[in-house]
């Protein structure tokens, strides 16, 4: 109890109620694969390498790059063109009615290491013979051989000078406008006074505007052209180090702002000494011939280890997880996919790479991996893939979809390109939209695909009559009622855990539990503990049965929740265990809606 030391009156907060239990995301996703730009870690690159959160394919683009091709390969010579998987699987998963999403991007270098050749491209700008400014892409990739401009913007608005300010000093008569080239000689660095008056120096001797002359405040803009479509701009921006909005500071590396720019400057100038210093790089970054940087490409595809990635190094912070190990320090994500595991051209890469994601979801347990079978697959190519794995964390789904190619428009009278992608980007969004619209006890199937054009094979119900009972969930078409995922089996062979909706409610149940019941943790192990454990199990229960999620007319039929003396030994209680024992009953599908008809003849009355 407390301790009352002195006489008084004590106000203290109590609570005679137990605690609630807040059920957690069960539609969050995650993807991991081949992206043409955003976060991925690389020797020099900026800190924030970790997975993002997208909310929209709008963000997806912005930060990952759009649909366009992607081209790996060990080297210049050898590039391989295809699409871009996790960007279409993204854009998949939104159309259907997926919220959120986090990207894990994978970037294989070329070459052997340690002669490594991360593809981020760059350009040098020397800035007089002082030193060199470097433009360099945030990420590796293609997307990255941009075009930076750095536009000079005048400004008669001298309030705005600070000390460091660059201004421009022309001679009467002469007038520039817009972006025209500065000139070294009639530029002058903005100081202080002892008096704390304005002075202009020019290579540390002072200069006054004469009579007639014009003296224009000079800031910079950059513009950062990525595609036809895409220019972002930065403006104000100032080439001294001691103001705030100092150009290396807005486009740095490890920019807290804007941690999704295109490109940062590498350019210190503390370790220059030279009082003339912004104003040779405002001529510098202006007058620069190449305004786009060069190097960057997409490296090589990755291999299944590459997707499955590397945990953090517990000693060195700076070193982070990668690939689906990324994906799993992030405790909301409840569905896994990775959309490249079935384009691989031999397949068994593809089983590989789906054995690493099945176990990515059997290590976390609290997430469920979506699988895709490789390209191409036919009814005994599928059944031999799917006979090589079991496990009641994960489900498969065939056919492959067909889309219609959404960054090429067709030349008039000609067909239009269309795309072969893995199911998988759809799914995620059906089980999301699933959860949104019913919640996590509804099978994700019967469910209507949006944004396709065909399947790839046409499942008909003898080929499904094959398929189902070993787990294929199958991606039909149906005349008036259009495509639909028409299967909610796992790939596990316990019966127990045949159905997909039953597997995630556990687990949507088993991980609300765990996070819900963290402060029971050295509680006094005692009666009050647990009928206050058991009081907030059944509160949370009663509230999914009342959802139909569960079986039963009463609560009574539809879950139990033990915690006492029966659930308990002496050595549990001597060893700091506190069990409490809790059963519920899950609804299954109807997987199978059967009537039975037959003629029946009422008795005439006599």
């Amino acid at each position: 109890m407390p301790e009352y030391l002195a006489p008084g009156v004590y106000v203290e907060e109590v609570s005679f109620r137990s605690k609630s239990i807040e059920g957690v995301p069960t539609s969050t996703t995650g993807f991991a694969g081949v992206t043409r730009f955003g976060p991925v870690q690389y020797p020099g690159g900026p800190a924030t390498s970790e997975p993002r959160l997208v909310t929209s394919f709008t963000e997806f683009e912005r930060i990952y790059g759009g649909l366009e091709t992607i081209r790996v390969g060990a080297d210049a010579l050898t590039l391989e063109e295809r699409p871009g998987y996790v960007a279409h699987a993204a854009r998949a998963f939104f159309e259907n009615g997926g919220k959120r999403l986090y990207i894990s991007r994978v970037f294989s270098p070329r070459g052997v290491a340690p002669a490594l050749n991360y593809g981020v491209a760059t350009r040098a700008v020397p800035v007089g013979a002082v030193g060199t400014a470097t433009w360099n892409a945030r990420w590796p990739g293609a997307m990255g051989n941009v075009e930076v401009t750095t536009v000079v913007v005048r400004s008669r608005n001298l309030g705005r000078a600070r000390p460091g300010s660059v201004i421009e000093i022309l001679p009467a008569g002469v007038k520039k406008v817009g972006n025209d080239p500065v000139d070294l000689t009639q530029l002058a660095i903005v100081g202080l006074d002892a008096g704390g008056n304005q002075v202009y120096t020019r290579l540390g001797v002072v200069v006054a505007p004469a009579a007639g002359e014009t003296v224009s405040l000079i800031e910079l803009q950059v513009q950062v052209r990525v595609d036809a479509e895409r220019v972002d701009v930065y403006d104000e921006l100032s080439p001294s180090f001691a103001q705030k909005r100092f150009i290396g500071r807005i486009l740095q590396r490890n920019d807290p702002e804007d941690e999704n720019a295109t490109v940062w400057l590498a350019w210190d100038p503390t370790v220059i000494a030279d009082n003339f210093l912004e104003a040779r790089l405002v001529a510098a970054l202006q007058s620069n011939p190449s305004p786009r940087l060069a190097g960057g490409h997409d490296g090589q595809m990755p291999q299944p280890d590459d997707l499955a990635g590397k945990a953090a190094d517990p000693d060195i912070t700076t070193v982070k997880a990668t690939g689906l190990e990324a994906l799993g320090e992030i405790d909301d994500i409840a569905i896994v996919a990775l959309p490249d595991s079935g384009t691989y051209d031999d397949k068994t890469l593809c089983e590989v790479a789906t054995g690493k994601l099945i176990s990515h979801a059997e290590t976390l347990r609290y997430r469920i991996a979506v699988l895709d079978a490789p390209f191409q697959s036919s009814m005994n190519e599928i059944r031999d893939f799917r006979g090589k794995f079991d496990s009641k964390y994960a489900a498969l789904y065939h056919p492959w979809i067909e889309i219609l190619d959404p960054t090429e428009r067709a030349a008039q009278g000609a067909p239009p390109r269309r795309l072969m992608l893995p199911p998988s980007g759809f799914v995620c969004g059906i089980y999301a939209r699933s959860d949104i619209e019913r919640g996590v006890h509804k099978a994700p199937a019967n469910e209507v695909v949006r944004g396709l054009t065909r399947f790839e094979a046409n499942i008909n119900k003898p080929r499904q009559d094959v398929l189902n009972p070993e787990g294929i969930n199958a991606l039909r078409f149906f005349e008036g009622r259009g495509s639909r995922v028409w299967g909610a089996r796992t790939i596990s062979s316990d019966p127990e855990w045949k159905y997909v909706n039953v597997r995630r409610l556990f687990i949507y149940i088993e991980h609300s539990l765990d996070k819900g019941s963290q402060w029971a943790v050295f509680e006094p192990n005692n009666r009050r503990l647990w009928d206050n454990i058991r009081q907030t199990v059944e509160d949370f229960l009663l509230v999914l049965w009342r959802d139909g999620a569960l079986m039963g007319d009463k609560p009574e039929d539809a879950f139990f929740v033990r915690c006492d003396r029966t659930t308990m030994t002496q050595n549990d209680l001597d060893n700091g265990r506190m069990i409490c024992l809790v059963g519920v009953a899950p609804t299954k599908p109807a997987e199978f809606v059967i009537f039975r008809i037959g003629q029946w003849t009422g008795d005439r009355k006599g």
